[in-house]
């Protein structure tokens, strides 16, 4: 108990974090290591080279290639060899190299982006992303399609903030992540990067590409390998662990383009289904002895207090130290029935280009994208509780069609406009199964106590919930997902003078969303004759009894004959010709254990319903921007945005009851400017915002219909739903800043002063410490940050690159990302905060300069930084402890 006591208090103790200006000093002294370095005529050109490179970072974000410093938004962006250099390939990895964006681990199927701390909500199946991510032109409206990915061969990744649509696809009420890969071209090229790492790590990718016909027809593909073992080890199977990657991914393109004036590219994308281990990253600690008020605490439903029963001890090869609160080492989790989560995706795109007479620029995109997910949970122990303690089985697929027309550039007036379909199927079936062991651990003290004293309670015990499977009601446990979203838009630059150009768009959208639901036991299991006789209208076969067991007058001759069943199976009574005796010769205490059985089974079976059409949501919402933008000199442009808007409502089944959810409404206000300085060596972008957001979607607390209705004694049952906050206000400020006058040095800054608070929530959820006796059911937020806010967050990076030995190059790089505290859990309990972290990347390597081969050591948590993932009040997911890999990079 002690060990264990200390390695909780550890757990929630401040990390070592080296300071800023340890971290600033650090980055400062990388060059002085390669001073030493003989001089070549090459290093006096050097930081030429980066000043050019200052002048010509483009976007694609408005579907041209622009100027980043002419475009009047809040854009960032980082080049894909800035993301090789230090072997960033996930969507985490990428999100830290620009300002105001995270990445929220859940698992495959639940992380998600935020933008201006907006965005950290609980994955529904029906509704859609608040961040929007682009790959290569097609919009993924389902945010798992970018947590399982590695992204490689990456060109460009441009993060855009605010309501987007007048432009990007799908409308997005927050921004977008736009990803570029490398196209095809007719200049031959092959590229490799292999790399090892510890816990038997090793990743591989090769990207390949160049002429099929000269000028007409040309290719390129890349295969990605990625597999490494997790940091967390279950005891149960030790070659099981948390977090591990197992990722295989190909792409293939090809550019057809038989004159100047038209080119298609279609590009196939797969990804085969493999496992890794998300869920269950998760080390318990001891339940706090008293809540918030200081009551004591209600530990007969804590698992601590359950894994002390008889029915667990008497396996004497455990203890709980050993696998409840991560073991000897403290990374040891046991689960017995987990299985790592599997996913795989499928994607194909074709694009087409053709310039008119007129200089007009015609563009057709057309994609298909799927997305495979299963997960197979436990609870947790190495008893046999549950074979699935819940998870989604999803088949998502998702059709997208753009039309678009683009003006040629100069005049008055240069305009985008155009149509987009996209149409969505998602498939998804809430899976639950529970083991022998879950009556034992889902039994109140009454019931264990009365069950466990003899051979036939123990038998009712094991039997009440013994192989019993559900398609679960959370929210339901089945969900057939329809969604269609047609819009036509439209956007305009109007140059009202060499300075001044005034930007205007406009997106009309047509949504449609349908859900059909219900939820269902899919196998009896071992307790047949002990189900309720029906639920929610539903026959289950079972008899009515009271709260003793005595048979209720109402029970057909078919239920008496269940009952009789049950009175002979566990207590070896004869059934007779009458039906019901032999259940009536039980006494009371029989009687009592049968009934306590059936009540265990009823209250994890819960709402049952036949399908249900949830009420849809059909609604034409728009989409604006008006901005204005100034060019003072070549060398600063002042700009002002209003941007709105809108995300779609959700259609949706609670416990078997229609609840539809309001669409979410963005207004983004910003003022920015965009400037160059010292020679155009450094650049500094910055902006300041006001982001309101009406009837944000999240979950909320709401009155429970169906249990109100059940209950019928005059009293509300509640539930937490997602559904609407009626105002939230997000404000700050946001610089990226790149300088490039250090020789042979480049340094990127991006920061955020951000606060992002409820303006409006008086129906949350109350926190889990909050759970004592006469709590009310609704806690009011208002004026509290959001959770997964931190107020600021800054990474700073560092490029050094120098010639030396004539042909080789020495480099290195660092990456340093802060973030402050912030909570992690939506119901902004005080045990979920998640105190101030830094994170730092480094890597340093040696090549060729032609780049034919390069060999760099690469460190990702460089000073272990240990800061929780997330926390609860009894639990935390440890971060991702520091891994060192040596890279091998190359042309061939």
């Amino acid at each position: 108990m002690k060990a264990r006591q200390q390695r909780y208090a550890a757990s929630r103790s401040a990390p070592f974090a080296p300071t800023p200006l340890a971290l600033l000093l650090s980055l400062v002294a990388l060059p002085a290591l390669a001073q030493q370095a003989p001089a070549t005529a090459a290093n006096a050109e050097a930081p030429a080279v980066e000043q050019r490179q200052l002048e010509g970072v483009t976007v694609r974000s408005r579907n041209r290639i622009e100027k980043l410093q002419d475009v009047p938004l809040s854009v960032s962006v980082v080049q894909g060899n800035e993301l090789e250099r230090l072997n960033a390939t996930d969507i985490n990895s990428i999100t830290k190299r620009a300002a105001n964006v995270a990445w929220n681990l859940g698992n495959q199927r639940t992380s998600s982006i935020s933008i201006r701390g907006v965005g950290k909500v609980g994955q529904t199946e029906a509704q859609d992303p608040s961040v929007g991510l682009i790959v290569d032109g097609v919009n993924y409206a389902y945010n798992a399609l970018s947590s399982s990915f590695d992204f490689i061969d990456v060109d460009t990744v441009e993060v855009a903030r605010g309501p987007q649509g007048t432009l990007l696809g799908k409308n997005t009420s927050l921004g977008v992540i736009n990803i570029t890969t490398r196209r095809p071209s007719f200049t031959p090229t092959a590229d490799y990067n292999v790399s090892f790492s510890q816990r038997d790590g090793v990743a591989g990718w090769v990207a390949a590409g160049g002429p099929v016909v000269d000028e007409v027809l040309a290719w390129r593909g890349v295969v990605s390998v990625n597999r490494q073992k997790g940091d967390l080890v279950n005891a149960f199977n030790r070659d099981n662990t948390y977090t591990n990657t197992d990722r295989v991914s190909g792409r293939v393109q090809f550019l057809f383009k038989p004159s100047s004036d038209f080119s298609a590219r279609l590009a196939l994308d797969a990804q085969p289904r493999a496992a890794e281990a998300t869920n269950g990253r998760t080390i318990n600690t001891p339940t706090p002895r008293t809540y918030s008020n200081g009551t004591a605490t209600n530990l007969q439903t804590d698992s601590g207090t359950k894994l002390g029963r008889r029915w667990f001890t008497q396996n004497t090869g455990f203890t709980q130290d050993d696998f409840y609160y991560g073991g000897k080492t403290g990374n040891l989790v046991n689960n017995d029935a987990a299985r790592p989560l599997v996913t795989g995706s499928h994607g194909a795109t074709v694009d087409l280009n053709y310039r008119l007479e007129s200089g007009h620029q015609l563009t057709s995109i057309s994609a298909y994208k799927d997305y495979h997910f299963n997960a197979v949970n436990d609870e947790g122990t190495p008893f046999d509780i549950h074979r699935n303690s819940g998870g989604f089985w999803n088949d998502y697929k998702q059709w997208s069609q753009e039309l678009r027309v683009s003006s040629p550039l100069g005049g008055l007036l240069d305009y985008q406009a155009g149509l987009y379909l996209i149409k969505v199927k998602n498939d998804a079936e809430y899976q639950k199964i529970w083991g022998t062991d879950a009556g034992a651990w889902y039994a109140n003290d009454a019931q264990y106590k009365a069950l466990d004293a003899d051979t036939s309670g123990r038998q009712l015990l094991a039997d009440s919930l013994a192989n019993l499977n559900m398609a679960f009601n959370s929210p339901a446990g089945q969900q057939y997902i329809r969604n269609t979203s047609t819009a036509v838009f439209g956007q305009g630059n109007w140059h009202l003078s060499p300075e001044l150009t005034v930007t205007t768009g406009l997106r009309i959208t047509q949504e449609s969303r349908r859900n059909t639901a219900f939820s269902l036991i899919k196998s009896n299991g071992s307790g047949t004759d002990l189900n309720p006789a029906a639920v929610n209208g539903i026959a289950l076969g079972g008899f009515l009894n009271s709260a003793k067991g005595e048979l209720d007058a109402t029970n057909t001759a078919t239920q008496l004959g269940t009952a009789d069943r049950v009175a002979q199976l566990y207590f070896g009574k004869a059934v007779t010709a009458t039906p019901g005796a032999a259940y009536a010769s039980l006494s009371a205490a029989q009687k009592q254990q049968v009934a306590y059985a059936k009540a265990i089974r009823a209250s994890q079976v819960g709402v049952i319903f036949n399908p249900v059409e949830a009420e849809p949501y059909k609604a034409t919402q728009p989409a604006l921007v008006i901005s204005p933008s100034y060019k003072f000199n070549a060398d600063a442009t002042g700009y002002l945005s209003w941007q709105h808007g809108e995300k779609a409502g959700i259609s949706q089944v609670v416990n078997g009851v229609s609840f539809k959810v309001e669409p979410e409404k963005t207004d983004s206000f910003e003022l920015g400017l965009k400037s160059a300085w010292l020679k155009r060596t450094l650049i500094v972008n910055a902006d300041v915002f006001v982001s309101n957001i009406r009837n944000y979607q999240q979950s909320v607390r709401i009155v429970d219909e169906y249990t109100t209705a059940l209950n019928n004694n005059g009293q509300f049952a509640y539930t937490s739903a997602t559904g609407n906050v009626p105002k939230v206000r997000v404000s700050g400020i946001e610089v990226d800043a790149v300088y490039a006058g250090l020789p042979f040095t480049q340094i990127r800054v991006a920061g955020a002063y951000n606060l992002a608070k409820y303006r409006s929530f008086p129906n949350a959820a109350q926190p889990v410490e909050n759970g004592y006796a006469g709590a009310s059911p609704y806690r009011d937020l208002s004026g509290q940050p959001l959770a997964g806010a931190p107020k600021l967050s800054f990474n700073i990076g560092a490029d050094y690159r120098r010639p030396v030995w004539g042909d080789k190059e020495f480099h290195t790089s660092a990456n340093v990302a802060f973030t402050s505290s912030f909570y992690s859990d939506n119901a902004l309990s005080s045990y979920s905060v998640i105190p101030k972290a830094w994170v730092a990347d480094y890597a340093i390597g040696l090549g060729r300069r032609d780049k034919s081969f390069d060999v760099s050591l690469v460190v990702k948590n460089l000073f272990n930084d240990k800061t929780p993932l997330s926390k609860t009040w009894n639990s935390y997911a440890p971060a991702i402890p520091r891994t060192v890999s040596l890279v091998f990079t190359g042309k061939v």
